[in-house]
C-alpha cells in the first residue's frame, strides 16, 4: 500500500499547477505593469514590466490619428505622458481606463488656439452591440480621440494595469 501525500508536498504540487497554468487562465499570476506605451503610427499599445513587454495590443486610435490632439472635437489622439487615473465600469463601451487627459502642455495648446482641450479621453472595448467586431475593429481609426481594444483585452488591462500607471502615447 503506497502512503498517502503529506500535506506540504500536495501544496507543492498545487502551486506548481497553478503556476504552470497559460496566462489567460483565470488563477494565473498577472506580471505588474508599470507603464504603458502606445505607438500611434504603428497601432500598437505595449504593457511593460521593468524593460520587459509583458502584452501587446493591437488598438484602433481616433478618426484623425495623425498629430496631437490640439482641441475638442478633432477626433484626434493625444501625444505625450499622462497617468491611467481611474477604472471606469459605466463607460457606454463596456469598460475603460480614464487617462489624465489634459495635461500643462495640452492646456497651453488649446488656450494658445482659443479652444476647450477636450477631455475623457480612454482606453476602452467596443460599444455594445459591436461586440463581434473584436477580431478586426482594429483595422480602422474610429474613436474620436480615445484608444480601443477588444472586450476581451480590455478584461486583461482592467486587471493588469493599475490606477496611478504612466501612459506614454507617442507619435
Amino acid at each position: 500500500m503506497k502512503p498517502a501525500l503529506g500535506p506540504a508536498l500536495a501544496c507543492f504540487l498545487l502551486l506548481a499547477a497553478m503556476v504552470s497554468l497559460p496566462p489567460h487562465h483565470a488563477y494565473a499570476v498577472l506580471p505588474t505593469v508599470e507603464r504603458v506605451i502606445v505607438y500611434k503610427n504603428q497601432k500598437i499599445m505595449q504593457l511593460l514590466s521593468g524593460n520587459e513587454v509583458v502584452r501587446s495590443y493591437q488598438v484602433a486610435l481616433g478618426r484623425n490619428p495623425l498629430g496631437r490632439k490640439q482641441r475638442a472635437g478633432d477626433c484626434r489622439t493625444p501625444e505625450g505622458t499622462y497617468i491611467i487615473d481611474h477604472h471606469k465600469k459605466d463607460s457606454r463601451f463596456y469598460k475603460s481606463l480614464h487617462i489624465s487627459y489634459p495635461n500643462k502642455q495640452d492646456l497651453a495648446v488649446a488656450r494658445t488656439l482659443g479652444q476647450p482641450p477636450g477631455r475623457d479621453i480612454m482606453i476602452h472595448g467596443l460599444p455594445k452591440g459591436f461586440e463581434d467586431l473584436a477580431d478586426f475593429h482594429y483595422r480602422r481609426n474610429w474613436t474620436k480621440g480615445c484608444i480601443a481594444v477588444n472586450n476581451a483585452e480590455m478584461d486583461e488591462l482592467w486587471r493588469m494595469v493599475a490606477d496611478g500607471t504612466p501612459i506614454i502615447i507617442k507619435p
